[in-house]
C-alpha cells in the first residue's frame, strides 16, 4: 500500500506572533490583518490566507490590563516614594494612561494572540492540510 500521508508545513510561532504584533497576516507578514480597529479581516488581501477563525475573546484585553496595571502601579510606587505627589496628581496622569495605554496596545497584542493560533493550528487554521 501507497503512503498517502502529506507533509504539514512547519509554522513558526515566534514569526508569526511578531508578524501578528505589527498587524501584519502571520502567513505572508505583508497584508493587513485588521479591517477596523479589532476586527480581524476574513482574508489577507497579499496571500489569501483566512484569518477569521480566530478565538481571541477575551485574552487580548486582559494582556492589555495586566501590563498597563504593572507599568502605573510601579509609576505610582516610584512617583510616591521619590516625590510625594499629591494624591491629585495622580487622578490627572493615571487615569487618562489607564484608558489610553490599553486601547494603544490592543491590535498588536490581539495580532500576537492571532498568530499563535495560527501557527499553532488552533481552531480551524490550516485544517485544509490535515489528513
Amino acid at each position: 500500500m501507497e503512503n498517502q500521508s502529506r507533509a504539514i508545513e512547519h509554522r513558526s510561532v515566534t514569526q508569526a506572533m511578531w508578524r501578528g504584533t505589527l498587524c501584519k497576516c502571520p502567513h505572508c507578514g505583508q497584508g493587513k490583518m485588521f479591517r477596523a480597529y479589532l476586527k480581524v479581516a476574513d482574508h489577507c488581501d497579499s496571500c489569501g490566507e483566512q484569518l477569521n477563525l480566530h478565538r481571541a475573546d477575551d485574552f487580548p484585553p486582559y494582556i492589555a490590563i495586566m501590563i498597563v496595571g504593572h507599568i502605573l502601579v510601579g509609576l505610582m510606587l516610584h512617583m510616591d516614594m521619590v516625590w510625594h505627589v499629591d494624591p491629585l496628581t495622580y487622578l490627572y496622569t493615571m487615569v487618562p494612561l489607564a484608558v489610553i495605554m490599553p486601547l494603544a496596545m490592543l491590535p498588536s497584542i490581539k495580532g500576537a494572540i492571532v498568530g499563535l493560533q495560527w501557527a499553532n493550528r488552533m481552531y480551524g487554521f490550516g485544517t485544509g492540510q490535515i489528513d
